[in-house]
């Protein structure tokens, strides 16, 4: 299995696309700007979308996608969520005022795209590979994903701030390898990351020192002036652990 890295900025702009990694070539865990690295063709082997949650960087490729492959495919997009995520989508984006709604276009009987919710902790097997539902602290019906291909895991939190039950489902994995954590904030705006409910380096410094389990571990989601000081900061707080910036275009075989 290969997991390979569109987008990680908590941010857009030239050389900084938002969040959206590649599955092998036929899923992705979030829609965001980093959907442009594929051509049309990768697109139209895109099955289905993995969504964390409704915030716009996260899922703002999901209407192009559609729009560009839709006649090409011969079966919908399928999007999964939690219950509250895809509400959002449906009634905010999928609206036919901001964007069309495909799933009731071209044909209400033969849609380009369908939602399915999916619940924290729950599991769904894509061919060899296993997906599941992490729990996230963030917006209403936020979630990370678990990816196992059977000989190790990689877990990616979406956006979230401190969770005991992400911690907690963490080490339920017995394979995990690779844990993609946000750290979306400085230290100095510690308050911010609270109120968003997002993590900075202290923040996620508490949180790793109560993980027993040992992965290798990337930071995401950073806004990109606040980079090396974030990681800073983290290199001088968490000094006993492999913590490395995740990069555009990085890959994880697993």
């Amino acid at each position: 299995m290969k997991l390979t890295v569109m987008g990680c900025s908590g941010a857009f702009g030239a050389g900084q696309h938002t969040t959206s990694l590649l599955v092998d070539d036929d899923i992705l865990i979030d829609a965001g700007t980093g959907v442009g690295e594929l051509d049309v063709d990768a697109m139209t082997r895109i099955s289905q979308v993995f969504v964390t949650h409704c915030h716009l960087d996260h899922v703002c490729s999901i209407p192009f996608i559609v729009d560009a492959v839709g006649p090409a495919r011969g079966a919908p997009l399928i999007v999964y969520g939690l219950v509250e995520t895809l509400d959002a989508l449906q009634t905010c984006l999928f609206n036919n005022r901001i964007w069309p709604d495909f799933t009731a276009l071209p044909h209400a009987n033969a849609p380009w795209l369908q939602f399915r919710p999916i619940e924290t902790g729950q599991s769904l097997r894509c061919g060899t590979r296993l997906l599941t539902a992490l729990p996230a602290f963030h917006t209403s019906g936020a979630a990370g994903y678990c990816v196992d291909s059977g000989a190790s895991s990689l877990a990616f939190t979406g956006d979230t701030g401190p969770c005991d039950a992400l911690r907690e489902a963490l080490e339920a994995v017995g394979n995990l390898r690779y844990l993609l954590i946000e750290t979306a904030f400085c230290e100095h705006e510690r308050a911010r990351a609270i109120a968003s409910r997002h993590l900075c380096p202290s923040l996620i410094a508490a949180e790793l020192s109560k993980l027993r389990a040992r992965p290798d571990i990337f930071i995401t989601h950073m806004k990109p002036h606040a980079a090396a000081t974030i990681m800073s900061e983290i290199e001088q707080l968490i000094p006993d652990r492999h913590v490395t910036l995740l990069q555009r275009g990085q890959a994880f075989e697993f």
